[in-house]
């Protein structure tokens, strides 16, 4: 049973989330714009750094846009500026595998400095429960938001 003091700190904790979100998508949108990318190609890089090389259909369902057009056309505006490069797959020789160039991507690191800077201050103030706690529901959320990604694509308008 949901007592009012509950209630109000749910309230207050989804509040809180969505603008953290809200900041979140303004930091991306700033870093990227002074990268000189819009935020679909910076994200690409992030999701290459995070997750690895990619095949560009990986890359494409990853990032909710087309295979084909959509997806190449952001392969090859980041090609272009130097931040991936193709390769074969060794074992499909057929299939383009997707990397980041890391000389390159370490360009963009400079435009996150400000944010690693707080962000270490504040992860600095917490106890280590503090962090494990954080770092328990960021991973437990990290878990479901993509399946809410899905979700939210399939929904009819």
């Amino acid at each position: 049973m949901s007592s009012p003091e509950r209630e109000r700190l749910e309230r207050e904790l989804a509040e809180a989330t969505r603008r953290s979100t809200m900041w979140t998508v303004l930091l991306h949108h700033a870093t990227a714009s002074r990268a000189g990318l819009n935020v679909t190609d910076a994200q690409a890089i992030n999701a290459l750094l995070l997750d690895g090389p990619q095949t560009p259909g990986q890359l494409a369902q990853l990032m909710g846009i087309t295979t084909g057009g959509a997806i190449t056309a952001v392969i090859d505006r980041l090609e272009k500026a130097g931040f991936v490069k193709r390769t074969r797959d060794p074992d499909d020789r057929r299939r383009v595998i997707v990397e980041p160039v890391p000389q390159n991507v370490a360009r963009l690191a400079r435009y996150f400095e400000p944010i690693a800077r707080v962000f270490g201050e504040r992860v600095a103030s917490l106890s280590d429960e503090q962090l494990r706690f954080l770092l328990d529901w960021a991973r437990g959320m990290n878990a479901v938001v993509p399946a809410v990604v899905d979700e939210i694509r399939r929904l009819e308008d």
